[in-house]
């Protein structure tokens, strides 16, 4: 299949996903010759194993490594439960997170009998990893070598992309500029990352192996402190910037302007119209196209709105 893609598309660059499990620079070697741009590195690699793939391979090809997100399970992510229990396959980006899900034992010669796992009155979810979030150790993970940050926002909501990605971004840039700039923002930098959705956070095998540290026992759920709203299409004249809506709000709402440079910009939702330009009061049908009119400062085209809860 790489060698087809190769052929027929010769123009676009190939990566190589992390279930490839792409763990030594031997691996890494193997799938430049066959002319990849990009490998992605495995979840179980250290820092320093990274940086050792990085010192014995050629320069022009990139390392793309997980820095935040959910942390599969299963070995570099090769995972059928969600295949297996829902039909919707892990592999082709559909996970249904069973690993979160709570589970009893059965014994093979007494079915239908469920046996409890319990850790507390809540019960013990076994599989279920902290997330990944590496924000405080952005120098380390420059000084690795690696090209591209990627982060897990499988069945996340654009707010959670969105907010995930625009911290690494200044994070990054922050500590390019000025390391003292990078920890000066620390504290908006984690922030930022618990306003979207909060698990409890680990570094992974970055600095080591896993422990009994990096599993949550006692609940599935992430906490949730803002809403996506919508992202702002486009701005007309009058100031009024189209969205397409994914959460109820309504007129007089205290909601926040979210830009892609850092800046959260508190706003009052003033009018609200639809598509023939019939003002209404709230918004309450998902996926409605509206016109919005705030008050309080202006939105720009990608601009993402969102209500804290």
């Amino acid at each position: 299949m790489f060698e087809i893609a190769k052929r027929i598309c010769p123009e676009i660059e190939r990566h190589i996903s992390t279930q490839a499990n792409n763990t030594n620079y031997a691996t890494y070697h193997f799938w430049h010759t066959l002319g990849a741009k990009r490998v992605v590195s495995a979840r179980e690699l250290s820092m320093q194993e990274i940086k050792e793939i990085r010192a014995n391979i050629p320069e022009d090809l990139e390392i793309e490594t997980f820095v935040h997100g959910a942390m599969c399970i299963s070995y570099s992510g090769r995972c059928l439960l969600s295949s297996y229990f829902t039909g919707r396959d892990a592999n082709q980006g559909a996970c249904t997170h069973p690993c979160r899900w709570k589970y009893a034992v059965v014994e093979e010669k007494r079915p239908g009998e469920y046996l409890p796992v319990y850790e507390n009155e809540r019960g013990t979810y076994i599989f279920n990893s902290k997330d990944l979030c590496m924000i405080e150790h952005i120098p380390d993970l420059l000084d690795a070598g690696i090209d591209s940050f990627k982060i897990e926002g499988r069945m996340k909501t654009a707010l959670y992309v969105a907010t995930v990605a625009r911290t690494y971004r200044k994070a990054i840039d922050d500590y390019l500029e000025d390391p003292k700039l990078y920890e000066e923002h620390m504290p908006w930098y984690r922030t930022q990352i618990a306003s979207c959705t909060y698990r409890q956070f680990t570094t992974g095998f970055f600095y080591g192996r896993s422990d009994e540290n990096t599993q949550i026992y006692d609940n599935n759920t992430y906490v949730k402190e803002y809403t996506y709203l919508g992202i702002v299409g486009e701005v007309d004249a009058e100031g009024r910037c189209r969205i397409e809506q994914r959460n109820k709000f309504s007129v007089g709402e205290q909601i926040e302007i979210m830009k892609p440079d850092g800046q959260n910009v508190e706003v009052t939702v003033k009018r609200i119209l639809n598509e023939d330009g019939e003002e209404q009061e709230s918004a309450p049908h998902s996926k409605q196209i509206l016109h919005v009119e705030l008050e309080g400062g202006r939105a720009e085209a990608y601009d993402i709105l969102r209500r804290k809860e």
